[in-house]
């Protein structure tokens, strides 16, 4: 086999190994990183669901509500642990300044954040976007009170992105007749070429080309 014809073999191979390749959706979950604080914009809406005495495990439906006029891209909602508060609105210990999070194991999370905070990605709905005013499905968030902390408050961050606006569409002017001129028709010659070609597709018979130019 000549040495040109096995590169030309190789080249169509890579081509059509291209085509073929299954494509991933694109997705905005990712990276923390390439997403935005969007506290204060979007809010977080905590519901206690249960309660385990025993353990001291309590379990939360935590759900982001949309604030601003904006789409909020589904699947890039996080929410962020971001502190547990006493009855007293303090978030740590008054002697040793401890976070009271490491008073508590989280489970269930997603990951942790640069500074060790537990996050939980929101589930995405029947729609790619939160409108405007909407609540998200909620996430469950496991808490397990170690130290049997008598009243505390979780508190969370919202992360995620906003979707881009669609472009503008671009307006097309049509372009002028110059005046004193009329549309080109058609030639007698053109039109029965044309007919003469569906008649041969068999898409009319010449019968029914008869009969629609019947005055």
């Amino acid at each position: 086999m000549s040495r040109n014809m096995t590169v030309w073999r190789l080249s169509f191979a890579v081509i059509l190994l291209g085509l073929l390749w299954p494509m991933a959706p694109e997705s905005s979950a990712g990276s923390l990183d390439q997403l935005t604080d969007l506290t204060g914009k979007a809010s977080v809406i905590v519901t206690l669901k249960g309660r385990d005495n025993f353990t001291s495990e309590y379990r939360y439906d935590v759900s982001v509500r949309n604030h601003t006029s904006d789409l909020l891209i589904a699947d890039s909602l996080v929410i962020v642990l971001d502190k547990i508060t006493n009855l007293a609105g303090e978030d740590r210990e008054g002697l040793t300044g401890e976070s009271f999070l490491t008073r508590f194991d989280i489970l269930g999370q997603d990951g942790e954040t640069d500074d060790g905070k537990p996050f939980f990605r929101i589930p995405v709905g029947p729609t790619p976007d939160l409108a405007s005013l909407t609540d998200s499905l909620p996430a469950t968030v496991r808490l397990r009170n170690k130290d049997y902390l008598a009243v505390f408050t979780p508190s969370f961050k919202v992360l995620g992105q906003k979707r881009p606006p669609p472009p503008e569409p671009k307006q097309t002017q049509a372009a002028p007749v110059p005046s004193g001129t009329t549309p080109a028709t058609p030639s007698r010659n053109s039109v029965d070429k044309l007919i003469q070609l569906l008649i041969k597709k068999g898409v009319m018979t010449e019968e029914e080309w008869r009969k629609a130019n019947q005055p």
